[in-house]
């Protein structure tokens, strides 16, 4: 039996969210030719896993891993999603988030006949299951669904969470110039719970400008960033000389972590290794 089964009869729009995916039909009329743009790091990682890399003819520039991926075209960020670059890649079907797209670009894969699958992640080891799942039974390859989820079980089992909370403030950071703080409700302050630490601000939602005033109050025991972000800022030797940082434990005792920002921050089928590094790192 052939791992997908080509686009036949009418190419409808299929929007399918991963919170009622048990009820979701199949995409029907697929083959071994298919040809798919992913629209997102944790989809093309689950495709990949599930045998599907040789069928993907385009990512946005989250889909880096595995290396592989680095070599098909890019057509932009997710959040600021490009119809026309993408049908220039004459792909079958077209898979991404829900939230990243709108009613009228959705509307332009359906007058350009090409079929969608749009799913929703949600930011915690059942979301990454749930994602898993619905691409899987979706492309009719829920055998490679199961493994990849037992794969992620297993990562997970491995990960050795500290005796006690570590509080640890996230920055985003892209030089001197832009440096965010995570608040609540990020893929960040996620991905710390899961690891045993606690975030250090809980005082808003999302992302806010870093200040000293922030960073005092706060009083993190790590400080946490982006490999991509550290470097930006000239190493730890560059964060140090924040205003502020010197005043909090982490700033006096130099615990300064950073990730790859697409493991941590994706939520993927590399779940699991990514928790296992940073509790590492944490504890």
């Amino acid at each position: 039996m052939k791992p997908i089964l080509v686009v036949a009869g009418a190419l409808a729009l299929l929007s399918l969210g991963a919170c009622n995916a048990n009820k979701q039909a199949k995409i029907e009329g697929l083959s071994d030719s298919i040809k798919i743009v992913s629209l997102s790091g944790a989809i093309s990682e689950v495709l990949a896993g599930a045998g599907l890399e040789k069928n993907i003819v385009g990512t946005d520039i989250t889909s880096n891993y595995p290396e592989s991926l680095k070599a098909k075209p890019k057509v932009g960020h997710n959040r600021n999603i490009n119809a026309e670059g993408i049908l220039a890649l004459q792909p079958n079907l077209v898979i991404g988030i829900k939230k990243d797209f709108s009613p009228a670009l959705e509307a332009q894969f359906k007058t350009a006949g090409v079929k969608l699958l749009l799913v929703d992640q949600e930011y915690s080891v059942k979301g990454t299951k749930q994602l898993i799942r619905t691409l899987t039974d979706s492309l009719h390859l829920t055998a490679k669904g199961d493994s990849l989820i037992k794969v992620l079980d297993a990562d997970l089992a491995k990960v050795k969470l500290a005796a006690q909370k570590t509080k640890v403030l996230f920055i985003y950071a892209r030089g001197a110039g832009t440096m965010m703080v995570g608040g609540t409700g990020t893929q960040v302050e996620q991905a710390i719970i899961l690891a045993g630490g606690q975030n250090a601000v809980t005082e808003f939602v999302d992302y806010k400008p870093l200040t000293a005033e922030a960073l005092v109050k706060a009083n993190p025991d790590i400080l946490l960033l982006f490999d991509s972000g550290l470097q930006s800022l000239g190493g730890p030797d560059g964060v140090a000389k924040i205003q502020g940082i010197k005043e909090t434990n982490a700033g006096k005792n130099k615990k300064i972590i950073s990730m790859d920002g697409e493991l941590l921050g994706s939520f993927g089928p590399r779940l699991g290794i990514a928790v296992q590094e940073l509790a590492k790192k944490i504890n």
